[in-house]
């Protein structure tokens, strides 16, 4: 039996995440090359492609898309330039591995709907990489045996050691509470219809004008509720955790105690200083399970419906945070593709 050529992936932006993509598929994925690599900066993208034999540098996606030896798209570039560059990809039809966000907001995430309708078919997986993640998958896989009960709350903590310098206020919501709002929807199966945003007093670590802490409140159609802890600058760690309290019982991850050690008359561990730390093998699951899905003519994971309703959110969030007050969430009817 002939053996199968390796998927031949164009990674679409070369900065931190596309450059760890970009090593991810090289030395870690099976069944998958880096075929192209581009980035508006052309010395970057021929940086990173010289690091991979047999790979090409572009600064123009289409120009990659079109190459013979490219099979699928992975999209790593800043949001604002996603729905471009996925509308591109659908003239090829070629299949796509999408980082968050799928879009900016929700109208932009909608047309991406709209013309993935167009194809008839699924193309695009959206990075919510959560959903692979051990402990996520654990937490998921117990709530749909029923063992627990009705889930009735989730309570969530995302913390950063520091905010990049162009962070603001909204993008607590849109960049970094969007991946709970996935999470949610995801481990409850409902869809969040309501948010609410409620602001303490500012941490004094936090940068000037930058409302951080902030405390989010998700309601959704299954009579649940999510809350938020989001912290960008609690100054000694990178943590994410979740716990779900159900009618007969709970169920709680990210405490992070892998490893404790105990010396010298103390005991702890470590805290992770970033999320490349701490949900590695979470993107490492995300990418091969994008492969292999792609490799057999499928698509799975988190798709175009699970982006636009995050867009949703996030742009309903914004608005709780800029107005205050609850904001209802709206999205259009559920199309049957994404049933």
């Amino acid at each position: 039996m002939t053996e199968r050529a390796p998927l031949g992936v164009a990674v679409i932006g070369t900065g931190r995440m596309g450059a760890d993509h970009v090593r991810r598929i090289h030395e870690v994925t099976s069944g998958a090359r880096v075929a192209a690599v581009v980035d508006v900066d052309a010395e970057r993208a021929k940086s990173v492609a010289a690091r991979v034999d047999g790979c090409t540098a572009h600064t123009d996606p289409a120009a990659a898309m079109a190459a013979a030896d490219v099979d699928a798209v992975l999209i790593a570039s800043p949001g604002p330039a996603h729905e471009a560059t996925l509308l591109a990809a659908f003239e090829h039809d070629l299949p796509v591995l999408c980082e968050k966000p799928l879009t900016p907001d929700a109208a932009s995430a909608l047309r991406v709907l709209e013309a993935e309708l167009r194809l008839g078919h699924r193309r695009v997986q959206v990075g919510f990489m959560r959903r692979y993640d051990p402990e996520y998958a654990k937490l998921k896989a117990l709530l749909a045996t029923g063992q627990l009960g009705r889930p009735l709350m989730v309570h969530n903590r995302h913390r950063n050691v520091a905010s990049p310098p162009f962070f603001t206020s909204s993008m607590l919501i849109s960049d970094s509470v969007a991946h709970e709002a996935d999470a949610t929807r995801w481990l409850l199966g409902h869809e969040i219809t309501a948010v609410t945003v409620l602001r303490p007093t500012p941490s004094a670590g936090a940068p000037e004008d930058l409302q951080d802490p902030q405390f989010v409140v998700f309601e959704t159609d299954g009579g649940a509720l999510s809350d938020v802890e989001i912290f960008v600058n609690c100054g000694f760690g990178y943590q994410v955790q979740a716990e779900v309290v159900c009618e007969r019982g709970t169920a709680r991850i990210g405490d992070g105690h892998a490893l404790v050690t105990s010396m010298a008359g103390r005991w702890g561990g470590t805290i992770a200083q970033d999320w490349t730390e701490r949900f590695e093998t979470a993107y490492d699951q995300e990418i091969q399970a994008w492969v292999d899905a792609t490799r057999r003519g499928a698509v799975t994971g988190p798709g175009v419906w699970d982006g636009y309703a995050a867009a949703a959110v996030c742009e309903a969030g914004v608005r709780a945070l800029e107005n205050g007050g609850r904001v209802e969430v709206e999205l259009v009817e559920r199309p049957a593709l994404y049933a």
